[in-house]
């Protein structure tokens, strides 16, 4: 296939995004094939001027097409959300495994009059318990698929479907009249039920923080998806309502007895621990910890939903004692550690997608753009893992040491080195596989590369 100045663009990228194709136009498919391939091998900001330079097309005429696929252009960001999460879930989720997603949601550091929908939130990077720092952008919700990724021996966060929930004072200002203000719950709400109705035959487990303990978020999603999030320790627990007698005179109880806190379960003496012995502990192996859990009913007034709880203590007094809470009442306790220990790759993910694919780099101020361009490049990072997963378990995967940084297995750095790898070679940009002859490359591509030497930051 070739662009509109009739340059071959890599047959291998083609191919990686054929399950995509149908949800564009033949005109606007190109421009997508040059923007996917600009954005990978272009190093520091991710715009479409520096996609054009790496691509070779910094003096075409009709530059202004490539903006209009991200600002004008019809096409569904929710049907490629679609797509993607279901080529995750084939590639990743073996068998009748459950499909594991994680919730979060990040500040994309914006400025300017034009970011219509940005507001002030808390910093969640740069505050701490005792420190409030407050940063100005734009929030992103994303879920993300949460697989062990055999070739990396960890959990990786792989976002298919983020959506921007803008700021109260934007929706009061920008759309007054058209519909009640989303909070992050309801947002949240709507993509976790969104994927579970993309995925109807199997078991869905959604992970979130203390922001999704929400009871009406939980008792809104129970009947698609299972819920592990935190739990106060001071949340008022119950046992469930007993069964109204008949003719007994009197309205019947909407919850039974109450049951101890978690605080006061973790100071009392004669409360029983349970020790278990829970692998992939924050990507650091092994951690032995002490448990109790049960089920009850999380009371608040005019609100409830039916949980297993889980308290963790930490018997080498390291870690602060912890709650969860799961919706499944019969889930067992060490699954819903294991399931809540993954959401620590989607940290892991944010910082990624910041400093290898120029997420906060971009400077598209239309609404239509800013809409696509973050959660292009969020889904990007799962792109590039599924194609070096191809590649990956072909053959032993390269990976990038020193003698003063040592690891034995891949990154997503080495990940992204080996896609880039084969987009360059796809462009004839080497000679032997052994010995590279730089007399054999285009002197176009070669100029190309000599050119992000000079211009990296």
């Amino acid at each position: 296939m070739s662009d509109t100045t009739g340059r071959e663009l890599p047959g291998v990228l083609a191919a990686w995004m054929e399950p995509f194709r149908a949800g564009f136009t033949a005109p606007t498919w190109r421009h997508v094939l040059i923007l996917i391939a600009g954005a990978i091998l272009v190093p520091g900001r991710r715009t479409v001027a520096s996609i054009l330079r790496v691509m070779g097309l910094d003096q075409v005429r009709d530059f202004s097409n490539y903006h209009r696929v991200l600002n004008r252009n019809i096409w569904s960001s929710r049907w490629l959300s679609r797509q993607l999460f279901r080529l995750l879930v084939d590639t990743f989720v073996r068998g009748n495994q459950p499909v594991v997603v994680g919730l979060d949601d990040t500040i994309e550091r914006r400025w300017g009059a034009r970011i219509k929908a940005r507001g002030i939130y808390r910093d969640p990077v740069r505050s701490s318990h005792g420190h409030f720092v407050k940063a100005s952008g734009l929030r992103w919700l994303s879920l993300m698929l949460l697989p062990e990724i055999p070739w990396a021996g960890r959990c990786w966060a792989l976002p298919f479907l983020t959506v921007l929930a803008p700021s109260e004072r934007y929706w009061q200002k920008n759309k007054p009249g058209q519909r009640q203000y989303k909070k992050l719950t309801d947002w949240g709400r709507q993509i976790l039920i969104q994927a579970a109705l993309w995925q109807p035959h199997r078991r869905i487990i959604g992970v979130g923080d203390t922001s999704f303990a929400a009871i009406d978020l939980l008792n809104d999603v129970r009947p698609w998806i299972t819920m592990v999030t935190r739990l106060r320790l001071d949340a008022a627990l119950h046992k469930p309502a007993p069964k109204h007698a008949p003719g007994k005179v009197g309205r019947p109880p909407v919850v039974g007895k109450r049951q101890p806190t978690l605080k006061q379960r973790l100071v009392n003496p004669k409360t029983r621990w349970r020790r278990l012995l829970v692998t992939g502990w924050y990507g650091r192996g092994e951690r032995m910890v002490e448990i109790i859990s049960d089920t009850a009913v999380w009371n608040h007034p005019g609100r409830r939903v039916p949980i297993r709880y889980v308290l963790v203590r930490d018997p080498q007094g390291e870690l602060e004692p912890q709650g969860f809470l799961c919706t499944d009442l019969d889930a067992d306790p060490l699954d819903i550690l294991r399931w809540f220990i993954r959401r620590w790759s989607i940290e892991v993910t944010f910082a990624e997608v910041r400093r290898h694919l120029g997420v906060e780099t971009q400077r598209q101020w239309s609404e239509p753009a800013i809409a696509r361009t973050t959660p292009i490049l969020l889904g990007l990072f799962s792109l590039i893992t599924l194609w070096a997963n191809d590649a990956f378990t072909a053959r032993t995967p390269v990976v990038r040491t020193a003698s003063w940084y040592r690891k034995s297995l891949p990154t997503f750095s080495d990940a992204l080195a080996c896609v880039r790898r084969q987009l360059w070679a796809a462009r004839n940009l080497s000679g032997s596989g052994y010995r590279p002859d730089p007399t054999k490359s285009p002197a176009a591509h070669l100029n190309t590369l000599i050119d992000l030497a000079c211009y990296a930051s």
